[in-house]
């Protein structure tokens, strides 16, 4: 590996480094915290910034070290100190590739928490398991990346597996990562509750909305609002199926529905519902102001999301084929454990 892939991975560092020191000593002032919405802004903006200058400064002195040991690890002919560095390199170098990647999720949402949710589509008990394997593939991925995940709303199936589930992921720029999954994702499989071994195809469709914190004002009519209450359907505790504690909020203007019922609580259910609403609307502003101004500019890119994404193919050969990126992959075991970077980051590559 070159020196330059370090260089051109420094991008603007040393502003981004001067910009955090001038954050630091505007926090260090006495009056900093007498305005408690700006300073909370300062606190997020220096945040991010940091996300970047340090991960970059640790990877500039790892490849210095690599620099003077290498020369003296030829010269000695260490062969197993040879091999130990080269790797070291390896892990650089994809670790540089992953800041790049991060680099790109610069929209205005890309570095908030994110509901994730999916629905089974027609084909009864085939979907619904289909929409559990793809919520423990979602799961287990943001395991992988360290993230907090919370099932806020869960519906079974009438046999197998799940009619929908909503998943919160807490992690630095989960939706940024996440909305690449957004869309129709379709299995193909010789089916386990087919007595007659036959192929199946299912479909199921995952959606990804953002986590808007309290700072940002979204404005929401009573009149706009339908509330429906309804008891709770899955397994819970001492009040979960005695109550009509599950919440159902309609946002008439826009259709937009949201439920929640994992909750002790109506009102603890209702509130997390209007957080996830929300979510939504300002989704649907800024995607909207994004898709005016790409308009003003000649943009020709164009995702529709809810078309078909990605299909798994488990029978007769395997096969995950994503239709946006063309990017293939024949294990998919690996896939459906959490292993999904390398569909998302040639998303965000192409489209980001």
């Amino acid at each position: 590996m070159r020196e330059s892939c370090i260089c051109r991975g420094i991008f603007d560092l040393a502003s981004k480094e001067a910009r955090v020191k001038e954050l630091e000593t505007l926090m260090e002032q006495d009056a900093f915290w007498l305005d408690n919405t700006q300073a909370q802004k300062v606190i997020a903006e220096c945040k991010q910034l940091r996300a970047w200058t340090l991960p970059y400064k640790q990877l500039k002195q790892r490849f210095q070290d690599i620099k003077e040991l290498l020369p003296e690890a030829l010269e000695s002919k260490d062969e197993s100190l040879i091999a130990e560095l080269y790797r070291e390199l390896s892990a650089i170098e994809k670790e540089l590739s992953d800041l790049e990647i991060r680099k790109m999720l610069a929209g205005e949402l890309d570095n908030k928490n994110c509901y994730l949710s999916i629905n089974a589509g027609a084909g009864g008990t085939e979907s619904c398991d289909w929409a559990l394997m793809l919520s423990r593939m979602y799961q287990r991925w943001a395991a992988k990346r360290k993230w907090d995940t919370e099932v806020v709303d869960a519906v079974e199936g009438d046999v197998v597996g799940i009619k929908s589930i909503t998943i919160k992921m807490t992690g630095d720029f989960a939706y940024g990562y996440a909305k690449a999954e957004k869309g129709v994702h379709r299995l193909v499989r010789i089916s386990p509750f087919d007595s007659n071994a036959k192929r199946h195809t299912s479909f199921a469709s995952v959606d990804v909305s953002p986590e808007i914190t309290d700072d940002i004002e979204i404005d929401i009519r009573p009149e706009d609002l339908r509330i429906d209450t309804y008891r709770s359907s899955g397994a819970g505790g001492q009040h979960v199926n005695k109550t009509d504690s599950a919440v159902r909020l309609t946002h008439l203007p826009t259709g937009m529905v949201v439920t929640c019922q994992n909750q002790r609580s109506q009102v603890q259910n209702k509130e997390t519902c209007f957080k996830m609403l929300r979510s939504k609307l300002y989704e649907k502003e800024v995607m909207e102001r994004d898709a005016s101004l790409k308009a003003l500019g000649g943009e020709k890119k164009e995702i529709a999301w809810g078309n078909q994404i990605r299909n798994y193919v488990f029978q007769p050969y395997t096969l995950v084929n994503d239709t946006r990126t063309k990017m293939k992959s024949g294990d998919v075991q690996s896939v459906m454990d959490g292993d999904i970077d390398e569909f998302i980051n040639a998303y965000l590559k192409e489209f980001g």
